[in-house]
């Protein structure tokens, strides 16, 4: 089983980080690749970034389909370009937000989300309500922490991270804790020693997900929205797209 992780930002030192969570938690036999966008943004913190970032998706979706990848996992908390990613795709594609959301449901009734910044959880709220878990989520939580201080003071970073989700323990009456952000993948054990709660973080959880699904011989419906796109001609800089069109 080949499963190909793309990071959607073009910070090769979190593109590693991710892929090596992956890899600790990936069955034995799974092959983890994982990747980046030749272009776009550094960092995901906004609708912006997330659209930008969508296309460097969708070329490493569309690269991976003429390799031979079994699965797609998409390792942003915005999932980026997700339903569009699954167009492209027989293949199962899921995103971090939505595989933690599953997971944090399975073994809590309540828990709350504890992300980088302000901004991005409001994004977060979006895709509760979208993947129809907001009456799971109490809370989402921000530390105010930019996404690449992860990268650059990652011993500050965790400090509030581990603050934050202590608070969260003591005031949202909840049973886990979902990270809000694939930078923060390496981070989920020492998290949830600090705090005495389940933590759930997307990566990892996208993996076990995206495991089962190949074992199950499950992949994405091409019956209705997620077909694939119609055939047609791109221009100017996506013209190299007209040439790219996904198996069927």
């Amino acid at each position: 089983m080949h499963i190909r992780v793309i990071n959607p930002n073009t910070t090769a030192g979190m593109t590693t980080k991710i892929g090596e969570a992956a890899s600790r938690i990936a069955a034995t036999g799974t092959r983890i690749s994982a990747t980046q966008p030749d272009d776009g943004p550094v960092s995901i913190e906004s609708h912006f970034d997330e659209a930008i970032s969508a296309v460097g998706v969708l070329e490493e979706v569309l690269a991976g389909e003429r390799q031979g990848v079994d699965a797609y996992v998409i390792a942003c908390f915005g999932d980026p370009g997700l339903l569009a990613a699954r167009e492209l795709t027989r293949a199962p594609v899921i995103g971090i937000a939505e595989a933690a959301f599953h997971m944090a449901s399975l073994i809590s009734t309540r828990f709350s989300i504890v992300t980088t910044l302000g901004r991005t959880g409001i994004i977060a709220e979006h895709l509760l309500e979208q993947y129809g878990f907001r009456h799971h989520c109490r809370r989402v939580r921000a530390a105010e922490i930019p996404v690449l201080d992860l990268e650059k003071d990652g011993d500050a970073a965790l400090n509030r991270l581990i603050d934050e989700c202590r608070r969260a323990r003591d005031e949202d009456d909840i049973g886990a804790i979902v990270l809000g952000c694939g930078g923060m993948a390496d981070l989920t054990d020492e998290i949830a020693r600090e705090v005495g709660l389940p933590v759930i973080e997307g990566v990892t959880a996208a993996i076990k997900l995206t495991e089962a699904l190949v074992g199950l011989g499950l992949g994405t419906s091409k019956h209705g929205d997620l077909d694939f796109p119609r055939p047609k001609a791109f221009t100017g800089r996506f013209s190299h797209l007209s040439e790219l069109q996904p198996r069927r």
